[in-house]
């Protein structure tokens, strides 16, 4: 069964390839060395990461680059037929959720090793910047872009309502604060905690727990007495804005699938909505007003810091593969792609805000103002952000899932909150434990 499987994959190459994805060979092979180069995209990523090639192998003679592309959906099928024909490229495009099984597979090579060497730079990093990348101890891959979580706000209602934010210290108790003032000054309510999984992993983050065990059978925080209880007053803070009429609909917050421009927050309803940095831009073109964008607020707790659940996620990372026969030119490659200025200027943060301060800076005046305000949000987030936890289960989804509708249940009232918080940790372990 196992040979059949393999002689499937070699013969599902060519097909793949020519029904979803773009090959380009750049250059001639020259003795100054051929790699190959694959990642995921789209017609504009694909464009400007060619250019790059094309850059490179401009300031290498000699030195030839063939790229492959396919979309996301096909993507790691096309590297499982690479593996099983003995064709991985020397550089790939990585994802989050993949890394931890890439690396267990010995399929990725440690980068720390050639920045030891000085043949990927380094010195422009930060140790959050880095952290999604590590993985066992090795560096195995390079954040190609980043996002932070958060909270969308409409400045001109805050405005109005005399509110001001200072993100980088504020508590949970500030929020709720800042959520009544506004209500009674202009009427205008405050979204729930509709995307439960995130908010709730930012809190529990906070006293040092992940949102998963290590072996990924349950939740990091089921036996956490301190976080547990900081879960059920999250629950009970909404419970107190919903008493005063300063909640929004629970039921209609956690309809999924809107677009932006449905969103309670671009239709007036809510001053805020919670979502990942780098859906800002989005967000704004929906709303068609302007927003500001802060950190996710912090538990109540002394000599702890602030928000110390806020981590760096990165959009997607860049690997070398242990198959390179020239793991010193993919070196040089990989720090090209990441660290160069000219390249870049080329790429403009497609894939997500850069991690270097260098090339964050260099760029941020090149950026329209919603870029360049995201690019800002993440200097910020990057000073109070602690490492990343490891990549999710597998059945990470489906235990989210589970417990939204428990969730639901205890900001309408049907059950309490701390039954709400036992109910959620049971349900998602039983289906994580499987």
């Amino acid at each position: 069964m196992k040979k059949l499987w393999l002689l499937l994959a070699v013969l599902a190459v060519p097909a793949l390839v020519f029904a979803t994805g773009a090959r380009e060979s750049s250059g001639s092979a020259t003795t100054g060395g051929t790699l190959n180069f694959t990642w995921w995209g789209n017609p504009t990523r694909d464009e400007r990461t060619l250019q790059v090639v094309r850059l490179f192998e401009q300031k290498n003679p000699g030195v030839t680059v063939e790229t492959e592309t396919v979309g996301f959906a096909n993507y790691w099928d096309l590297l499982a037929t690479k593996q099983a024909a003995g064709t991985l490229p020397d550089a790939m495009q990585m994802d989050y959720a993949y890394i931890a099984q890439y690396n267990n597979r010995n399929l990725l090579v440690d980068l720390q090793p050639f920045a030891q060497r000085g043949l990927i730079d380094l010195s422009k990093w930060s140790d959050a910047g880095l952290s999604g990348g590590r993985q066992g101890g090795k560096l195995v891959g390079l954040n190609l872009g980043v996002n932070a979580w958060g909270v969308a706000a409409d400045r001109a209602v805050l405005q109005q309502a005399g509110v001001t934010i200072n993100d980088t210290a504020w508590t949970w108790r500030d929020f709720e604060n800042a959520a009544l003032q506004i209500y009674q000054r202009t009427g205008i309510k405050t979204m729930p905690s509709n995307e439960h999984y995130q908010i709730i992993e930012n809190i529990v983050r906070y006293f040092g727990v992940p949102m998963y065990s290590a072996d990924g059978k349950s939740l990091g925080f089921t036996n956490n007495a301190a976080a547990l209880a900081a879960v059920k007053e999250l629950i009970d803070m909404q419970l107190r804005l919903k008493a005063a009429g300063a909640l929004y609909d629970p039921e209609d917050a956690f309809i999924s699938g809107r677009s932006m421009a449905e969103e309670p927050i671009s239709k007036g309803n809510t001053w805020n909505q919670w979502y990942w940095s780098n859906q800002y831009a989005g967000l704004v073109s929906a709303a068609n007003k302007p927003l500001d964008y802060y950190l996710c607020p912090s538990p109540a707790a002394t000599g702890m810091k602030a928000p110390y659940g806020t981590y760096l996620k990165p959009s997607m990372l860049i690997s070398m593969l242990s198959a390179s026969k020239n793991q010193d030119l993919a070196a040089r490659f990989i720090n090209f792609f990441i660290n160069d200025v000219d390249a870049n200027r080329i790429l403009m943060a497609e894939r997500g805000v850069p991690i270097p301060t260098n090339i964050l800076q260099d760029l941020s005046i090149r950026v329209d103002a919603n870029a360049k305000y995201t690019f800002d949000y993440i200097t910020k987030a990057t000073t109070v952000s602690s490492a990343i936890d490891p990549p999710d289960p597998s059945a990470a989804g489906q235990a989210r899932d589970s417990m939204k509708p428990i969730l639901l249940n205890a900001l309408t009232g049907r059950i309490a909150s701390d039954v709400a918080v036992t109910q959620m940790v049971q349900a998602a372990n039983a289906i994580l434990s499987r």
